[in-house]
């Protein structure tokens, strides 16, 4: 930055203040940087494509008047925008707009003007059918339950008035395979479905970086922002992927400015609520927190009943009411293992030619469930346990409450919450279908044993050394 420069734009600050209000004067025009002055040509140097945009279309009369002032008639203004701010190893990519005398932008080569993958002046009907939506994902396929409730009841309303409500931005989160991209898409195909049209784009935050990434290369910048900013519904997968990225998080900072304050409705998902969230721009995660942040919990047993049993009318096929609840005590991680199963379950019915049972059933899931695979699941513990202490497999799960039967259950309930990632609720349906306060009353009856009776713990140290050795 020359001096000479640094001076006439202080110059220009104090005539545009007297002009703006405090709160524009300060977002617009005090992360500007004068670059260079010659002759009567100051080039200042402004931090992105849509900023350079917002003066032209805001500010140009402020800025021509400030520019007379300073300069003379024959005053001009350049612009160097921000593209790339690079990194420690590669230099900012900048790029540079003359200002004719009417105030407007500076003409584009031809060649610029065709590279135009992004962009779309007029949305056409074939544009419009560029959604990237998958039509299976619908509100009446969702399942509804407590975990799913709020997230549901939002989405629909956004779907309803998209841009209207106070949820602008919805921000769902979740762990894995819990429903996320099937909410927002569902809110998208409602939306797409309507009486209004509407532009739907969903896309994911990895999809986004390329494309960012490609316009930079190929000098389509321009383009890419256009595009964007033309969508009504922008729906955003995945969004904790562009931690680290600031040159895609700064485009998108401005996207995201731009469709909100127009109205546009905003739909993002991740993995964690905003405040958990690393490596982005806290003015981003501010700005996340302007709407309604919705999370998606794992499914309780009703809702996985409930799931199992639509994925049973959508295939045709009818499974037994004990393997449908085996599946859902059993399954209790997320959504898309529970589908996994189920579409395994069936294939293997299907191509060896025999009807879904129990048996088959587990059989399926030694092959899928992490405990089983690693051969220390439930069944396993109680078969150690009952063989250890002498009793029949059957009285673990039977309604018997004879001293060392009893004894034996609790300590085979202790390891099953111990070794296993199954729920309380999941293991006490393995022990005869009792409720998982059993389930704690048997472990801290175990743990005050241990404490009080020595040969009891050397019973249960003994026990775990089985169950550690097996799990490695």
């Amino acid at each position: 930055m020359s001096s000479e420069a640094s001076a006439v734009w202080n110059e220009c600050l104090r005539v545009i203040e007297q002009h703006v209000n405090e709160q524009s004067f300060s977002t617009w025009f005090k992360p500007i940087n004068p670059v260079k002055l010659e002759g009567t040509n100051l080039t200042i140097q402004v931090p992105s494509q849509f900023f350079f945009e917002w003066l032209e279309d805001n500010y140009v009369q402020v800025l021509k008047l400030a520019i007379k002032t300073t300069l003379g008639q024959g005053g001009r203004l350049e612009y160097a925008v921000v593209v790339d701010r690079g990194n420690s190893s590669n230099q900012p990519y900048v790029v540079s707009y003359p200002q004719g005398n009417n105030g407007k932008k500076g003409a584009t080569s031809q060649a610029e003007e065709q590279r135009t993958p992004f962009e779309m002046k007029s949305l056409d009907a074939e544009a419009l059918t560029k959604s990237n939506l998958n039509p299976n994902y619908t509100f009446s396929a969702y399942i509804e339950g407590d975990c799913n409730r709020l997230a549901r009841s939002a989405g629909f309303a956004v779907a309803t008035k998209p841009g209207i409500t106070s949820f602008n931005p919805l921000m769902v989160y979740g762990g894995v395979g819990l429903g996320k991209t099937h909410l927002v898409q569902a809110i998208g195909n409602e939306i797409k479905n309507g009486p209004e049209d509407k532009f739907v784009l969903y896309v994911s935050s990895e999809k986004f970086v390329n494309q960012f990434m490609d316009s930079i290369k190929d000098g389509n910048v321009k383009s890419f922002t256009n595009f964007y900013m033309q969508v009504d519904v922008l729906i955003i997968d995945d969004i904790q992927f562009l931690a680290g990225k600031d040159r895609t998080q700064e485009m998108f900072f401005h996207i995201f400015n731009h469709l909100h304050q127009n109205k546009k409705q905003i739909i993002m998902t991740s993995d964690c609520p905003p405040r958990d969230l690393k490596g982005l721009e806290e003015r981003l995660l501010s700005r996340f927190k302007w709407g309604l942040t919705a999370d998606l919990q794992m499914p309780d047993f009703e809702t996985r009943v409930a799931i199992i049993r639509r994925k049973m009318q959508s295939e045709g096929i009818i499974i037994p009411v004990d393997v449908v609840e085996y599946l859902a005590y059993t399954v209790d991680t997320n959504v898309r293992e529970l589908e996994g199963i189920l579409i395994s379950l069936i294939a293997h019915a299907s191509l060896n030619r025999v009807e879904i049972s129990l048996e088959l059933a587990k059989t399926v899931m030694k092959n899928i469930i992490k405990d089983i695979e690693t051969e220390v699941g439930i069944e396993y513990i109680q078969k150690t346990v009952s063989e250890y202490y002498g009793i029949a497999l059957e009285d673990l799960k039977a309604k018997t409450r004879k001293k060392e039967i009893v004894v034996a259950r609790q300590v085979s309930m202790y390891f099953s919450k111990e070794f296993t990632n199954h729920s309380l609720k999941s293991i006490g349906y393995h022990f005869g279908g009792r409720d998982h306060s059993t389930v704690i009353h048997a472990v801290q009856t175990v743990n005050d044993l241990m404490e009080t009776d020595s040969s009891f713990r050397n019973a249960v140290n003994e026990l775990k050394k089985k169950f550690k050795m097996r799990s490695y």
